[in-house]
């Protein structure tokens, strides 16, 4: 065994090295260039061996060595687009595992998101909105401003009470809140 060992070289292989070959390989056979090549090569080849340039005629009319070539080539291509393609598909599998947690993480975020929404809504029914107090002060501005005017007119014709305006606005608002719930 161990002579064994010496003699043969350690012919492991290294899957993804092989992987990434088949990967490589079936992509370059899927582009214009490699058919573009192919057509170069076959035409040649029969150029060669149909008209015998340079006394060269290797592969006769049937062209049987031509067809051995397409064979082998053929079968080889296709256990490597395979194993591209089951690479490809593992890949995939992976990334639609991804898609699904990152998803199902996106719906407790989501769910989690719709309740704090939910109890801020039942929280605030309890609280005044800006609208409300936004009116609420409209109210008491348009009050204010008429008692101002109420005031003007009543200072003009009593000036000589010794309460300031302000003073009576403020007593006259609130008494006309405290009547008026």
């Amino acid at each position: 065994m161990e002579l064994r060992s010496r003699l043969l070289p350690n012919l492991t292989s290294d899957p993804d090295f092989f992987g990434r070959f088949a990967e490589r390989f079936a992509r370059y056979m899927g582009t214009a260039n490699f058919l573009l090549y192919m057509t170069v090569f076959v035409i040649v080849w029969i150029a060669i061996n149909v008209v015998g340039l340079f006394g060269l005629h290797w592969d006769p009319y049937p062209f049987i060595l031509l067809n051995l070539f397409f064979s082998t080539q053929a079968s080889y291509a296709a256990p490597l687009i395979l194993l591209a393609q089951n690479r490809q598909d593992d890949r995939d599998r992976v990334q639609i595992e991804q898609d699904r947690s990152r998803n199902e993480r996106n719906l407790a975020d989501t769910e989690y998101l719709t309740r704090e929404v939910a109890a801020l809504r039942i929280t605030l029914r309890e609280v005044a909105t800006r609208d409300f107090v936004r009116s609420e002060l409209r109210g008491l501005l348009e009050d204010l401003l008429a008692l101002q005017d109420n005031d003007a007119e009543t200072h003009s014709r009593d000036s000589r009470t010794s309460r300031s305006p302000a003073t009576s606005s403020i007593r006259a608002v609130s008494a006309k809140r405290t009547t008026n719930p």
